[in-house]
């Protein structure tokens, strides 16, 4: 069940390296949906992630988070939004626990709150056993896993997630798909950005899917033959568009 819409991506462009890398892209979220951002290579996925996250401005159109433009009021991105891009942004020389201290302050906790925060999402993510450990030694995996609890350590309203599963073993995948409809049930809206489709039937309610910047698809997941038809639907649109 989803709610009101939480996000709202109307007309926006961007070039990038002197191309158009997404253009004329509309399409919303729904507090509690969970939305599969599909593309081959070069479609515009990282570039439109990265708008939506508040880390690049589009060209043209618009971009509300709650009804509000948070490209005029950063504040807003800070505090509503959970990034995980592909690469985990962290400080080697941090340990586990402080680099979840630090996100939480930086989207404005107290240092009483933040610590309470990083406890909280340690324990959700089982990350206790690596919370003195230095992220510059930890494993593929480990990181990814940090890099999750930072992106969740505010409880942000709109979660981003650029390839979460990258390195996790097949418990850690399961686990990673329980959180997500946990935080859809909690309200929250998620986009999942990946390469594996039986990610999105696994665990997304609707799939949009660009192709060279723009959007080619944007439909519910039908859960009684979502996983063929949205391979399908993947595949049409990346080869018929290739070949035209």
């Amino acid at each position: 069940m989803t709610g009101a819409a939480l996000l709202n991506i109307t007309a926006v462009s961007r070039r990038r390296a002197g191309r158009q890398a997404v253009a004329n892209l509309t399409f919303s979220l729904n507090r509690g949906e969970v939305l599969g951002l599909l593309g081959v290579n070069g479609a515009g996925k990282s570039t439109t992630l990265s708008m939506l996250a508040g880390a690049l401005a589009p060209d043209s159109g618009s971009i509300l988070l709650d009804g509000r433009d948070f490209m005029t009021r950063p504040e807003l991105a800070r505090t509503l939004i959970g990034w995980l891009p592909e690469a985990a942004p962290l400080w080697h020389e941090l340990t586990v626990h402080e680099h979840l201290v630090a996100f939480s302050t930086l989207r404005g906790s107290s240092r009483k709150d933040a610590r309470t925060a990083a406890d909280t999402i340690i324990a959700r993510l089982q990350l206790g056993d690596l919370r003195h450990r230095l992220a510059g030694v930890l494993s593929h995996g480990q990181r990814q896993r940090l890099g999750l609890a930072c992106a969740l350590v505010h409880s942000p309203a709109l979660i981003i997630l650029d390839e979460p599963a990258n390195a996790l073993d097949p418990v850690q995948v399961g686990e990673l798909r329980k959180l997500i409809r946990e935080k859809a049930a909690a309200g929250c809206g998620v986009i999942l950005s990946t390469h594996v489709l039986s990610e999105v039937t696994a665990v997304c309610d609707r799939a949009v899917i660009l192709h060279e910047g723009q959007l080619r698809h944007d439909a519910p997941l039908r859960h009684d033959a979502d996983g063929h038809a949205l391979e399908t639907t993947f595949f049409s649109i990346a080869t018929g568009a290739a070949a035209a």
